[in-house]
This record gives structure tokens, C-alpha cells and sequence, in this order.
């Protein structure tokens, strides 16, 4: 895969192959409609579409969409981009397999900024800011028996996530997990992090994991009965 660096849009690292490569190994029907919410440089959506998908990419950022735009063309692949928050562009759709690497990492604060490169990682004082709305909202846009891919840090409260998704019906498991020191950011913010309780005092790892939701009979009934999601 060839990536153009638009200034401004957060490049992959370590987390978003992790969740390519759990993406890759997923089972997809024929013509599979895929979402990549939060997708940044596009990395994930074009990684997709290379699966012969119909591949949807949103972000709230508009130099993210021409990210987007510009490295679907250089790898010759077609992704439709489209500027919202999480599902906020495709509402009343639904897919087969929805991905996400949104913005977790714990912040001095719950006010998410608007502009700027911590946009793509800063995520209120919990860093749950954007894992609460997508946890409650994506079974609403699954097709029956399809699945959401979530890259998560142990620094954001993984079971509270398994919990979210649960209680909207989804089976959940997790498909890939890695322990490693803290990256660049999170070290910054280790002093925060002990504070807040989010990490142990002197601890210095993370783990990173694809935590996945698969939406169940019962999730298709209250889907069906509640199509219009609400969202953040």
C-alpha cells in the first residue's frame, strides 16, 4: 500500500495495521458494504477495498477526506468519503462490517478540540468519548450477522466497551491484543493517567486489543425496531 501525508491528518502506526490485519481475516460476503469510521489517512478503507468491498470512510476532518480521496486514487482503489461524526453521514444505512480507530487517549479535559492534531487522539478525561457513542449506536448499523472491528487501549476500559456492546446485543470477543510500552502521547500523559487512576502508579505498558461486536438475532429485533440511531 503507497500513502500520500497530507499535513495535519494522523499517520498510521503500530494500532491501525493491527486492526488491517484483523479486518483481512474476517469473513466478508460477496459485494460486503464496509465502514471505516474515524479513518484518518484512509489506510483501513483502502485496505478494504482492495477486498472487492463497497467501502464508506468517514471523519470529521476535512484534510482526512482528501487523505482519503488522493490515496484511494493512488492505489487504485474506489472509496466513498464523506465528512461526519461517527454515523452522522450514513444514517438509516447498514453494513456488513464496520471499522473504527477513533481517538482514545485520556485528555486534561472533557472538551474535545476542534481543530488540530490532538483531534485525533484526544478523547475527554476518560477517553470514552467516542467509544460510548460508537458502542451504542453500531448494532444499528450492522447487517444481521455483521460485525464491528474496534482498536482499543487497556488505558480506556476495555470492559466497560464488552459491557456497551453487549448490552446492545452483540456477541463480543476480542481478535487481536498486544503489550507494549506506552507510545509517544501516553507517555507524555503517564502523570494524568496515574492521577486519574486510569493507570497504575509506575506502570509504564498498555495493552492494545481488536475488541469485535457481532450483532445477534436479538440485536436484528431491536434494530429493526429502532432504526433511526441516536447518535453523539
Amino acid at each position: 500500500m503507497r500513502l500520500l501525508h497530507v499535513p495535519g491528518v494522523f499517520q498510521p502506526r503500530s494500532d491501525t495495521w493491527m486492526l488491517i490485519d484483523a479486518m483481512r481475516r474476517q469473513a466478508l460476503p460477496t459485494g460486503a458494504r464496509v465502514l471505516d469510521l474515524c479513518t484518518g489517512s484512509g489506510a483501513v478503507a483502502i485496505a478494504a477495498a482492495r477486498r472487492d468491498t463497497a467501502v464508506t470512510a468517514v471523519d470529521v476532518s476535512r484534510r482526512a477526506l482528501l487523505s482519503v480521496r488522493l490515496n484511494a486514487q493512488l492505489n487504485g482503489v474506489r472509496v466513498r468519503a464523506l465528512r461526519g461524526d461517527l454515523f452522522d453521514a450514513v444514517r438509516g444505512e447498514r453494513f456488513d462490517l464496520i471499522v473504527a480507530n477513533p481517538p482514545y487517549l485520556p485528555a486534561k479535559n472533557d472538551t474535545l478540540p476542534a481543530r488540530g492534531r490532538a483531534r485525533a487522539w484526544d478523547a475527554g478525561r476518560d477517553g470514552r468519548a467516542l467509544l460510548d457513542p460508537l458502542c451504542a449506536t453500531a448494532a444499528a448499523h450492522l447487517q444481521p450477522g455483521g460485525a464491528i472491528l474496534i482498536v482499543h487501549s487497556s488505558v480506556s476500559d476495555l470492559t466497560t466497551t464488552k459491557r456497551s456492546l453487549q448490552a446492545t446485543h452483540l456477541s463480543v470477543d476480542i481478535v487481536a491484543e498486544h503489550d507494549g510500552p506506552l507510545g509517544p502521547l501516553l507517555h507524555e500523559r503517564r502523570d494524568l493517567l496515574y492521577d486519574t487512576g486510569l493507570l497504575e502508579p509506575g506502570a509504564a505498558s498498555e495493552r492494545i486489543a481488536i475488541i469485535r461486536g457481532v450483532r445477534t438475532q436479538e440485536a436484528t429485533a431491536t434494530a429493526t425496531a429502532a432504526p433511526a440511531a441516536a447518535t453523539r
